[in-house]
């Protein structure tokens, strides 16, 4: 019998896009990017490069409701990164909680 998370079922009957996960219990990846928070984000180009890394956003909250006034730092990477131009805020300070190799 096939483990199926039921999210994925929901999100692929609505169109969307399996998420990607990495579990990295030895720290490889981590160490690889030099991650120092969670989450510490980075945008890769089809290359290889990484072309952000940093925060996710400018707020430093967990209240939802900011989520709506941040400047997401990662869609503006990504959306600059996807059409072709360099991406403007390349690196940012990561916040969370640090990670612990």
């Amino acid at each position: 019998a096939r483990l199926v998370d039921k999210s994925l079922v929901l999100m692929e009957e609505q169109g969307g896009a399996a998420p990607l996960v990495l579990i990295d219990g030895r720290g490889g990846a981590g160490r690889a990017y030099a991650a120092k928070t969670t989450p510490h984000m980075f945008v890769v180009d089809p290359k290889g490069n990484v072309v952000y890394a940093g925060a996710i956003d400018d707020k430093r909250s967990s209240n939802p409701a900011d989520v709506k006034t941040a400047k997401n730092y990662v869609t503006a990477a990504l959306t600059e990164a996807k059409a072709g131009r360099p991406v403007t805020v390349a690196s940012t300070t990561p916040y969370g909680c640090s990670v612990k190799y």
